[in-house]
């Protein structure tokens, strides 16, 4: 299942792909690495991949009802942007991940905004939106080890408070951990 927003990116959206993409190539990641994408396949799959990636996705598959699923793959690294806030429960899926090196993306809690939530698409909303230091507390007690991290802000353009609170408060936090 693609959303509409993927299949044609605003700036925006672009913005983000190029954050994660420097943060990703930031953690000095092998080109012959496998890489397991968590989630089905999507734009930074495609991105990866014309990188000269090797990227497996877990696909559709609920990682809430199934999270041990994720073992089965031999991997080195495993991504998961923007995929953890829509669990239920990600501990257990980030206790199973394969590999010993994960990159991962998740949007920070805003004060001022309620978390994300799409009406017309029950797959497409945000069960946790996180503090970092919730987010590292659930890295580290599902075993993995903080290397390094980053926060940027929603690149919106938009006339109003909220627009304004997004320009000066980051919205995006991304991690790299080991094992």
């Amino acid at each position: 299942m693609v959303t509409n927003a993927y299949k044609n990116p605003n700036k925006a959206l672009l913005k983000r792909y190029k954050n994660t993409l420097n943060f990703f190539y930031q953690q000095n990641i092998n080109p012959q690495s496998r890489i397991l994408d968590l989630g089905v396949e999507n734009p930074f799959t495609q991105i990866m991949e014309n990188e000269g990636f090797s990227v497996l996705n877990t696909g559709e598959i609920d990682l809430d009802l199934k999270p041990e699923m994720v073992k089965g793959y031999d991997v080195e690294v495993v991504t998961a942007f923007e995929i953890l806030e829509h669990l239920v429960s990600p501990f257990p899926v980030l206790k199973n991940l394969p590999g010993k090196k994960l990159i991962a993306t998740v949007p920070l809690r805003l004060w001022f905004s309620s978390a994300y939530r799409n009406p017309n698409d029950p797959w497409d909303c945000h069960y946790h939106e996180f503090e970092d230091w919730q987010f590292d507390w659930l890295l580290e007690k599902s075993g993995w080890k903080i290397v390094d991290r980053e926060k940027w802000k929603s690149p919106v353009i938009k006339v109003g408070i909220r627009p304004m609170l997004r320009n000066i408060t980051p919205r995006y936090y991304a991690v790299y951990a080991e094992r």
